[in-house]
């Protein structure tokens, strides 16, 4: 489809492929990606559809990937996106360790280091992660206090140091994503994000963490949208305001599920000047990575397709924030391209 929504801002708007699913679609298996029928990586040929469907320019696709991954698969795929005209970054995936418990500290870190290093090598825009605590634990108690000062300290600790023993010089940021509670029990909501990625700054004396801010993680934490902005706007005025997902809130996919918080908080980011990169993220409501989730909360797992399919959400998805881009150009909030 010829490009019918023409770009008017100068952000960056792209695609998380999570839609395609986890299992049989990112997660690797002994280490391979997943391939189609034919033989093409599976989230190449998932965004080369979307790339020829979608009506606005899709500038870049942030992947998420796990440890151990085949170095020629990570290869092969990041050629392949490229060869779409796309940016690539990376969101890595921790698995089963606890960045909070001191007695995972080593594994926790050497899969960081693992990532950065991989996403040093084949220069990647932005290294992302939610890499705050064990996902989907929910007999966890909720850190309070003395507790949470001392996991806040123990994740600088851990990503610290992950950084430095990485040797990696060209990675130009490092956004924190935070989940909601049921996926997280302590680190749920962007002001206890933010707690960690200001100490991790001032510890490396330097502004390399940022808030990656998630409107369905947003939505689903116990701060009101009002809470959200002003708390956006102060991260931003500290140079720590990271990507946006804009994603809907519970059940993760049409953006027409959301009740109003990607509006809201994307028009939060684009007051402060900083936003640069926006990403669309739908998952799929079948995915069987996910069955926990849906099992606590049945509302992730309603089916938002109305007869269309996945790829075609995600291009509906990216069209209607690239509409809210241009506007927002319109009205003054973001300077023209």
């Amino acid at each position: 489809m010829p490009v019918t929504i023409e770009s008017k801002s100068m952000i960056q708007l792209g695609v998380v492929p999570a839609h395609i699913k986890f299992v049989g679609g990112l997660v690797p298996d002994e280490g391979r990606l997943p391939r189609e029928p034919e033989g093409d990586l599976l989230v190449v040929g998932t965004m080369k559809r979307i790339c020829d469907q979608s009506a606005v320019r899709i500038d870049c696709v942030q992947v998420p990937i796990f440890p151990g991954l085949d170095p020629n698969d990570v290869t092969e795929m990041v050629q392949g996106l490229r060869l779409l005209g796309l940016t690539v970054h990376f969101v890595m995936m921790i698995g089963d360790v606890d960045p909070m418990d001191p007695a995972d500290e080593d594994a926790v870190v050497a899969i960081l280091v693992e990532g950065l290093r991989s996403a040093e090598k084949h220069e990647i825009a932005t290294f992302s992660s939610p890499s705050l605590e064990l996902w989907m634990q929910p007999t966890a108690k909720r850190k309070e206090g003395a507790d949470f000062d001392t996991a806040v300290a123990q994740n600088v600790k851990v990503h610290t140091r992950a950084y430095l023993e990485s040797g990696v010089t060209k990675i130009p940021s490092w956004h924190i994503e935070f989940l909601r509670g049921i996926e997280y029990q302590t680190f749920t909501d962007i002001e206890r994000c933010w707690k960690f990625v200001a100490a991790a700054n001032q510890t490396l004396e330097k502004n390399l963490f940022k808030v990656l801010v998630d409107a369905a993680h947003c939505g689903d934490s116990v701060l009101t949208i009002s809470e959200n902005e002003a708390l956006i706007g102060q991260i931003a005025e500290a140079g720590e305001l990271g990507i946006f997902h804009a994603s809907a809130k519970t059940t993760r996919g049409c953006l027409t599920t959301d009740d109003g918080w990607i509006g809201a908080l994307l028009a939060a980011c684009a007051r402060t000047g900083h936003l640069e990169t926006v990403f669309v993220e739908a998952f799929h409501h079948q995915d069987a990575a996910l069955e926990g989730l849906r099992n606590a909360d049945p509302g992730h797992g309603v089916d938002t397709l109305d007869g269309r399919t996945y790829e075609q959400l995600v291009s509906d998805g990216l069209a209607n924030v690239g509409r809210r881009l241009n506007n927002f150009v319109a009205r003054g909030m973001l300077p023209p391209s």
